[in-house]
C-alpha cells in the first residue's frame, strides 16, 4: 500500500474497528498523522489568534476558543488512530485488547513488535489478508 492509500484507509475507515491493516498502511498513516498535526494546528491556532488579538480579545479567550475548535479534530485523531492500532493488531492475530498494555511500563516494547511484525499470510480469524486484497 502507498502513502496516498494508507491515507485514505486512514479517513474511511476510521470507526472500523474489526479487520486488518497492512505494515505499511500503518506507517504511512501514522507518518501522516505525525507530520499533518503541527502544521494544521499550527494554522489554526495563527488564524484564530489573528482574528481574536486583533479584534481585541484576551489571549485567554482565544486560547479557549482554538482549544473548543480542536477538540473534535483531536478526538476523531484518537478514535481513528486506536482503530488503526487494533486493525495492525488484527494483521499479526493479536485480540485488539492487547493495545491497553501501552499503559504499563514496558507494553510499548512488544506492541513495537507487533506494529514491525510480518501480519498472518491468508485469512485470520480477523478477516482477509489485506495484502491479498491490494492484488
Amino acid at each position: 500500500m502507498n502513502f496516498t492509500d494508507a491515507v485514505k484507509a486512514y479517513f474511511l475507515k476510521w470507526n472500523d474497528f474489526r479487520s486488518r491493516s497492512s505494515r505499511s498502511e500503518y506507517w504511512w498513516a501514522t507518518l501522516f498523522v505525525t507530520l499533518a498535526s503541527f502544521p494544521v494546528g499550527f494554522i489554526i491556532g495563527f488564524v484564530i489568534g489573528i482574528l481574536f488579538l486583533t479584534a481585541g480579545f484576551s489571549e485567554t479567550t482565544m486560547e479557549i476558543v482554538v482549544g473548543i475548535v480542536m477538540l473534535p479534530i483531536q478526538i476523531f485523531i484518537i478514535i481513528a488512530s486506536t482503530c488503526l492500532v487494533i486493525r495492525r493488531l488484527h494483521d499479526v492475530d493479536k485480540s485488539g485488547w492487547w493495545y491497553l498494555i501501552i499503559f504499563t511500563i514496558i507494553g510499548i516494547i512488544p506492541l513495537l513488535i507487533w506494529y514491525c511484525s510480518k501480519g498472518t499470510d491468508g485469512e485470520n480469524r480477523f478477516g482477509k489478508d489485506p495484502l491479498e486484497q491490494l492484488q
